[in-house]
């Protein structure tokens, strides 16, 4: 569930190399500098000063008005509106890494100074070593040239050389942590990787690979993840570390994040060394072990790509959600007592209704044609299930039953099916709840009991069959107020489907 308030991460910022471009850069007379790394302030001057001056924060990695044109929305920005002064650029909810800063004119992009490169790194110094000690890579196929790559699990902020302690014989380590090879035979191999800092420093790292017989499909089961990260993980300590040990340890082959602005997504795929997608507003992204050769682009509060996972003979068509939070209807249920009638109009003006219809709409084609290209939709919807305010849960659900809540009707209208349901098909038994491990019995805000509900959804259609589908957390979550050191690092539960191809 997405708040309006942000609350500010522990980063500093470290000034790196001067700003080069392949092509000429503008002219400028004024100055951009930083003046505060803790909190990132910057300190500015200009001869041509505007109360629409503007200071914005972009990725290293691409974004900003390098040409003096739009290209993206800034990541952070602030109105620098004096010949000279300071301003300080809100970044607690981005993701350690390499930025950019611009110094803008008048609501726009042409550069009143020199661009200036920052370093973001998250709260306090880690030990140097590989965050896991064991992982499980992508499979690979008998005969068939295989490529894996466990730099990014190193501590962040090192840089280390890699080479092979042991291991199958076919299996090849390369200084910058890159496993390659071809398997010759059907059998999975082990592999030991170490990495080694500058000062003599080392750390191993596990890696099992499974690797299928000749002319067999790679992919033969799928473990599918939603997960809202809740503004990154920002608000817990050493979110970073907690994330990657969690999905290793989950071993998900694809996964749809919400609440992943601010460089979220591509810090968590260069970890794994996965696939990616973002796109350049909004919140969603979708990592993959699998290469993403489609992209289907935003419908509304939706998004999707294509994804092989064996050339052309095995892709599925995957589509992330994340739909309106306010107002939320178990609230007006169970706080306000509004009629059926009532909610029901309320999720229309949420924005869920219509977004959900979009996506489906976009979807559509696709799920046509799912006994070819099975077709998965995940995500936040900011709502509960029909399927769960069943008239048997009547007293839990604040007296109501019976609810036809659109966000989960319209899906099995169109024809997906809700996995979580058909693994756990009594919500009485297995409620599957998502929202929220931290917000277990009271709101704080409001001073009113917290309903509990399934909000997370992983649904699918074509050939694909449910082996297993739960909600997960990871230990006990302290609840919010309390929960900057949880090792669980969001306010939803995830949920986790297991398919057979």
């Amino acid at each position: 569930m997405l708040f309006s308030s942000i609350l500010s991460a522990a980063l500093s910022a470290l000034i790196l190399s001067p700003f080069s471009l392949v092509q000429a850069a503008p002219t400028v007379e004024g100055t951009l500098a930083v003046v505060s790394g803790e909190e990132l302030t910057f300190a500015y001057s200009t001869p041509d000063p505007y109360n629409t001056n503007w200071v914005g924060l972009y990725r290293a990695s691409g974004g900003g008005p390098v040409e003096e044109k739009y290209v993206s929305n800034s990541l952070s920005w602030k109105y620098a509106p004096d010949s000279k002064g300071t301003v300080k650029l809100d970044v607690g909810s981005l993701a350690p890494g390499e930025y950019v800063a611009f110094f803008l004119s008048r609501d726009g992009y042409k550069w009143l100074a020199k661009p200036v490169y920052v370093s973001l790194k998250g709260s306090g110094p880690s030990a140097f070593g590989f965050i896991v000690g064991s992982i499980t890579s992508h499979n690979g196929r008998q005969g068939d040239a295989y490529k894996a790559r466990v730099s990014g699990l190193i501590s962040t902020g090192y840089k280390a050389t890699f080479d092979k302690v042991s291991g199958d014989g076919w299996v090849q380590v390369s200084a910058d942590g890159t496993i390659s090879g071809t398997p010759d035979r059907a059998r999975d191999a082990v592999v030991t990787v170490r990495a080694t800092f500058s000062n003599g420093q080392s750390s191993t790292l596990k890696v099992s690979i499974p690797v299928k017989r000749s002319g067999s499909a790679i992919v033969q089961e799928l473990k599918v993840m939603t997960f809202n990260l809740w503004w990154g993980g920002t608000y817990i300590n050493d979110y970073h570390n907690k994330q990657i040990r969690f999905i290793v340890d989950s071993n998900a082959d694809i996964i749809g994040l919400q609440e992943a602005h601010g460089g979220h997504v591509q810090r968590l795929a260069d970890a794994l060394g996965w696939y990616f997608w973002q796109p350049k507003s909004g919140d969603l992204g979708i990592i993959s072990r699998y290469p993403i050769v489609a992209d289907y682009g935003l419908a509304n509060a939706s998004g999707g790509v294509r994804i092989s996972l064996d050339g052309t003979a095995s892709q599925v068509n995957f589509w992330n959600m994340h739909l309106g939070y306010d107002p939320y209807g178990p609230y007006d249920f169970c706080f306000d007592k509004m009629t059926v009638e009532k909610v029901l109009q309320r999720e229309a003006q949420s924005g869920r209704t219509p977004q959900i219809i979009d996506t489906l709409k976009a979807m559509d084609p696709q799920i046509k044609q799912a006994w070819n290209i099975p077709v998965i939709l995940v995500g936040d919807s900011n709502a509960p299930s029909h399927l769960d305010w069943t008239e048997k849960l009547r007293s839990r659900n604040c007296g109501y039953a019976n609810i036809p809540w659109p966000t989960s009707v319209k899906p099995t209208e169109a024809g997906l099916i809700d996995s979580f349901r058909i693994a756990n098909p009594d919500p009485a038994a297995v409620p599957g709840v998502t929202w929220s491990p931290i917000y277990p019995f009271h709101n704080g805000a409001t001073g009113k009991v917290e309903p509990q509900d399934r909000i997370d959804f992983i649904y699918h259609t074509g050939k694909l069959q449910v082996v297993d589908s739960k909600a997960v957390v990871v230990g006990e979550p302290k609840p919010h107020g309390s929960h900057q050191n949880n090792e669980w690092t969001s306010d939803h539960a995830v949920v986790i489907t297991t398919y057979r191809l």
